[in-house]
């Protein structure tokens, strides 16, 4: 595959190659996708892994339970200080409580992650150790831990919710090797923590990486209902390695190290109420039409870039930034400037921190606009809301991030786009997708 040395614009691919080659390419991703198979080797060098999308029907469901819930404990909070603050830690996750003042007082900031998976859309799977044991995760280009529970982990879900999480068992591993420091994340929500071990890790069955550092959860409670609820395991993150706790380094780079991916380079095609692929190695030049749109990161950490506005109806923010983030769902700003927002397109906040709107103002809804090197990148309104049973799920949320980037560009975003990580040249790419 080759990649541009252009940071702005650039072809889709500067190889030649003849009608039969394109014809026989086409024909064998045909194939591929037809197949239930969840990943697939081509000779074009790139390592394909499905990633699975949750319906809208389940997403607005769960949304409407920890709703409930939240006004249950909030009715009986009223009478009883322990469940107040119960409450008031259950929700951080989800509501506008997190501040900078309250971080930098903790001194937390260096490892606090304010993410909110309760809402995660995409998930893939992933295999640790020898013989391999398998897991759901979310790639997440948020974050750069591998971490997965273990075996008699604390709050990691029931067997009679989504069958369970799996949990990985270190004495089942011929290739695991001992490490022992202290995994610890402050998630807005609360506490995750574990240990790093080290083992072996498999990705669609063509990617193996030896030795790779990663942390055994042994108590999830941090993560909330989120977790208990969701359809995944664990988190593999996509981020840089400056990102990391403990030092360790990411899967990503460890496959590049070992040279077990052809191309520092992986993408998302997030499917619009389809499943989705992950590519690693490379760009799939099948996925998209027209030039890719180069954006230089503002610093290679988080998937960060530079934003010259964001604009909705009325509202216009000037310049800011923010990060490119697959295990973010939603597309979240900050706290005030989203108020401003939802109000000004009739959404109502509820007590999740999340915004709900009337479904039969969607037609309406003016388009969010992300303007990315001079160039518009939109998002319609009709995409600005998950909708069902009658409920409609506004996809933009408040989130005051300290020290860090004031908006997120989740998976509401990046399903308008085919989305390119360049971790070689520290750049992110922008197509069009071709419709599946």
């Amino acid at each position: 595959l080759s990649l541009h040395s252009n940071p702005i614009l650039g072809r889709k691919s500067t190889t030649t190659k003849t009608p039969t080659s394109i014809m026989l390419f086409k024909a064998i991703a045909l194939s591929a996708a037809l197949l239930a198979s969840s990943a697939a080797a081509e000779d074009d060098g790139l390592i394909r892994m499905k990633l699975s999308k949750v319906p809208d029907h389940e997403i607005v469901a769960q949304h409407l339970k920890a709703e409930n819930e939240a006004l249950k404990l909030a009715l009986e909070s009223k009478s009883n200080p322990t469940i107040k603050t119960a409450v008031s830690t259950a929700l951080r996750g989800y509501a506008e409580q997190v501040t900078d003042s309250e971080l930098l007082a903790s001194g937390k900031t260096e490892n606090v992650i304010i993410k909110d998976y309760s809402n995660a859309q995409y998930f893939g799977t992933l295999k640790i150790g020898t013989p391999p044991q398998e897991f759901t995760v979310i790639f997440d280009t948020g974050s750069s831990n591998l971490w997965v529970p273990k075996v008699d982990c604390q709050n990691c879900g029931y067997w009679f919710i989504n069958g369970g999480k799996d949990k990985y068992d270190n004495g089942k591993s011929s290739s695991y090797t001992a490490d022992g420091s202290d995994f610890h994340i402050q998630y807005g929500s609360g506490d995750v923590k574990g240990y790093f071990s080290v083992d072996s890790v498999t990705l669609a069955d063509d990617i193996s990486v030896t030795g790779q550092k990663f942390a055994e959860v042994s108590d999830a409670g941090g993560l909330g209902v989120g977790y208990v609820m969701g359809k995944f395991d664990g988190i593999m993150g996509l981020g840089f390695d400056g990102l990391a706790l403990g030092g360790a380094k990411t899967v990503f780079k460890n496959a590049v190290d070992q040279g077990v991916v052809s191309q520092p380079v992986f993408a998302f095609q997030m499917g619009n109420n389809a499943d989705g692929e992950l590519t690693f190695g490379g760009y799939d030049d099948s996925k998209f039409t027209g030039d890719i749109t180069w954006v230089n990161l503002a610093e290679p950490k988080y998937w960060l870039i530079d934003l010259d506005n964001v604009q909705v109806g009325s509202y216009s923010s000037g310049k800011t930034n923010g990060i490119v983030d697959s295990g973010t769902s939603l597309i979240t700003g900050p706290s005030a400037e989203i108020r401003k927002i939802a109000s000004s397109v009739g959404a109502s906040a509820n007590l999740l921190g999340q915004y709900t709107i009337d479904c039969a103002l969607v037609p309406n809804l003016p388009d969010l606009e992300f303007t990315i090197n001079g160039k518009p990148f939109k998002v319609p309104g009709k995409d600005l809301v998950i909708q069902a049973q009658g409920m409609c799920l506004f996809a933009l949320m408040g989130m005051d991030i300290p020290t860090g980037p004031k908006w997120i560009l989740g998976d509401v975003f990046m399903r308008q786009y085919y989305t390119i990580f360049d971790y070689g040249q520290e750049r992110v790419g922008f197509a069009t997708p071709i419709s599946s």
